[in-house]
């Protein structure tokens, strides 16, 4: 089976490793243009790029899948399927209608909950305990398709959106292998979505990440963990912008929202909208990533100093 690959970040790589590794012939990898990354700004290859360079597959990284220089490479790669993960652009009429098998879809939850761009954030934003993977043959509607195969992953209750999104890459590797060969030969059937359950997971947007202090403790940590690794759950003291990477619901109640209650050698105890928070790790704007304990060696942290002010 030939086989046309899209995908851009670190998810997508994880299904490339195991189409590789089962030997499938990965004849074109399409992946997003180099964006600048990191403190320098630098242009940075995707994960899917490095992958393919160091196995020495045909990249394309058009900015969009219209135009008939891509169309044309599509066409000449003669594949029978192309096997989409978190590539980051939408597939036109003309792409979903060139392949004989069609245009399979990992998608990171059990449709139809999340459809859309951030299924994974969407997911612990809501306190979700269970999501999963859906292999989906694509079609015109934003992830509507029918679904081949779907397995459900339990989310841990201290578990960060990037943490879940390393287990999820896994699961979603292991049942695109599974889901391939049924899916060419017409043995596995796809399975219309129910109709009802059907939810949406938007683009995150930077004004989100913003925490909220007079939100319970437990929604201020679905918050953190949700926002962990990108864009980083914000906060600020004085004039100084924080991101928090790390904390617990729990500790002790009472003062105002964003209030220092106590600090210990391993916590900042801060005080929610219900309940409080114990944080644990914590980055000044330009600085890196510190345990309470060193954060609080060169940023000196009183009960009665404010978050959020």
């Amino acid at each position: 089976m030939r086989i046309v690959f899209a995908g851009t970040p670190m998810f997508a790589a994880a299904a490339l490793q195991s189409l590789l590794d089962a030997a499938f012939d990965v004849c074109l990898v399409l992946t997003q243009p180099d964006r600048p990354a990191g403190r320098g700004l630098r242009l940075t290859a995707s994960a899917v790029k490095q992958l393919s360079l160091r196995h020495g597959l045909p990249i394309a990284q058009p900015p969009s899948l219209r135009e008939e220089e891509i169309l044309v490479s599509l066409r000449a790669a003669r594949a029978d399927v192309m096997v989409v993960a978190s590539y980051g652009l939408l597939l036109p009429d003309t792409v979903l209608d060139l392949f004989p098998v069609g245009c399979v879809n990992i998608h990171a939850s059990l449709l139809p909950r999340w459809r859309g761009a951030a299924p994974i954030q969407r997911a612990i934003l809501a306190g979700d305990s269970t999501t999963g993977i859906s292999i989906m043959r694509m079609e015109r509607g934003l992830d509507t398709g029918p679904v081949y195969l779907a397995r459900a992953l339990p989310i841990g209750s201290h578990e960060s959106a990037g943490e879940l999104e390393v287990r999820l890459a896994a699961l979603g590797a292991r049942c695109l292998i599974d889901a391939l060969p049924g899916i060419a030969q017409g043995t596995l059937a796809a399975a219309d979505q129910p109709a009802e359950g059907i939810t949406y997971a938007h683009k995150i947007t930077k004004p989100e990440a913003i925490i909220d202090w007079q939100r319970e403790s437990r929604e201020v940590d679905r918050q953190i963990r949700a926002f962990n690794p990108v864009p980083g759950a914000a906060t600020a003291i004085g004039q100084e912008s924080i991101k928090i990477w790390r904390a617990r619901p729990g500790g002790q109640a009472g003062g105002n929202p964003g209030e220092i209650l106590g600090v210990s050698a391993d916590a900042i105890e801060v005080a929610c909208g219900t309940g409080a928070l114990s944080v644990a790790e914590l980055q000044k704007a330009g600085g890196r990533r510190l345990s309470a304990a060193d954060f609080m060696r060169g940023s000196p942290l009183a009960p009665g100093m404010r978050f959020g002010s």
